[in-house]
């Protein structure tokens, strides 16, 4: 019989893109909602076998604008409280933050581009240890705190990077699945966020082509390490 797995999208620009391999490779069926489906506040998020959720250019604080955040953020705080696996990537990681009762709020610096992150010593002996020394994409300008019961994994310079709670739970703020999706060129559009950060879209198109595939290599071995240990 197989496996479930429930991608979430908080735009239709971010999706599974890299991750799709291992996770297909892993035997599971994959599905995907948009938070925007008519149907998504009906979704069940304890019957999928897996769920993923992917990145947005939204703030977990703008609930006013999203008003389906808030319903997301208790039906996932259910599923992490049963221990359901679960993957979350950016914006992802911050609504699992936010499920998990921690602050999610403007950063000081946008971090973006393609840059390494370092592993502290749980996350050496992780399934991040396949991304030690990679440079993978940054693209975010909001953080959180770690979350109470959740163990830090890996930072860069100026945010936490990953945590889990378990074998289950992994939530990535960095980018591993993407260096090789097309969907890259409507991230681009956004010259004046990539000029924030201090880079021009050509550096950051450079940057992309030259250590995007390696990237995303490292991404699948990470997946398909961490999906071997689930629970």
């Amino acid at each position: 019989m197989m496996s479930s797995a429930l991608i979430i999208r908080h735009t239709p620009y971010e999706g599974i893109a890299g991750f799709r391999q291992p996770v297909e490779e892993a035997g599971f069926v994959i599905d995907r909602v948009d938070v925007t489906d008519p149907d998504f506040s009906s979704i069940d998020f304890l019957e999928p076998d897996l769920v993923v959720m992917m990145g947005g250019p939204m703030g977990v604080y703008e609930r006013d604008a999203h008003p389906w955040i808030d319903c997301e953020i208790a039906r996932l705080a259910l599923r992490i409280a049963a221990g359901r696996p679960t993957l979350a990537v950016c914006l992802g990681a911050q609504i699992v933050a936010a499920a998990m009762g921690a602050r999610v709020f403007q950063g000081p610096v946008k971090e973006v581009g393609f840059a390494p992150i370092a592993l502290n010593q749980a996350g050496a002996r992780s399934p991040l240890r396949h991304i030690a020394d990679v440079s993978v994409l940054h693209w975010h300008g909001d953080t959180f705190d770690l979350p109470d019961g959740a163990e830090l994994l890996a930072t860069s310079e100026s945010y936490p990077q990953a945590f889990r709670r378990g074998p289950n739970l992994l939530a990535l703020q960095c980018h591993p699945e993407m260096g090789d999706d097309p969907r890259i060129d409507i991230w681009m559009e956004d010259a004046a966020y990539i000029e924030a950060a201090g880079l021009t879209v050509a550096e950051l198109r450079a940057q992309h082509d030259a250590l995007g595939p390696a990237a995303v290599v490292a991404g699948q071995k990470l997946i398909a390490d961490w999906l071997d240990r689930i629970a």
